[in-house]
């Protein structure tokens, strides 16, 4: 186990950092095809949610429950898609992909369906923009 935390490599190359909550790093997914965020506990060695502590584990749920509420609302999502697979990364995080009925892998699930879209410069900005003006992430 690790003693301090280090986000994934993969998640380094796959994600652009938006900020952070009190426990959480918050991820936004490089596809422009979904509104897709991504929470990560910020707490090295971990790979599954029951080996957080009690505390841990409800604001995980918190932020977790936040964040689906305002991606819900502020793209107002037919569904929201939330799950924490691990499959390829083992580290614990927290998939929040905002789902329309008319979206490209509708019903499916989005993971694996097409190949990914990166953001182009421009709307990158005004997605991070977007995020940061409407969630109460901390401040560095």
């Amino acid at each position: 186990m690790t003693t301090f935390f280090q986000l994934h490599p993969r998640l380094q190359q796959d994600c652009l950092e938006v900020g952070r909550f009190g426990l959480c790093r918050l991820l936004l997914m490089n596809d422009s095809q979904y509104p897709w965020l991504i929470l990560v506990p910020e707490v090295p060695g971990i790979q599954e949610v029951y080996q957080l502590d009690k505390s841990q584990r409800l604001i995980l749920s918190e932020e977790s429950c936040y964040l689906s509420e305002q991606l819900a609302t502020l793209y107002r999502a037919d569904k929201m898609n939330v799950a924490a697979i691990g499959n390829v990364v083992p580290q614990l995080h927290v998939h929040h992909v905002v789902r329309y009925r008319y979206d490209k892998a509708w019903p499916e699930p989005v993971w694996g369906h097409s190949p990914t879209i990166p953001y182009s410069p421009g709307r990158l900005k005004e997605t991070i923009a977007l995020l940061v003006d409407n969630l109460a992430l901390n401040e560095d």
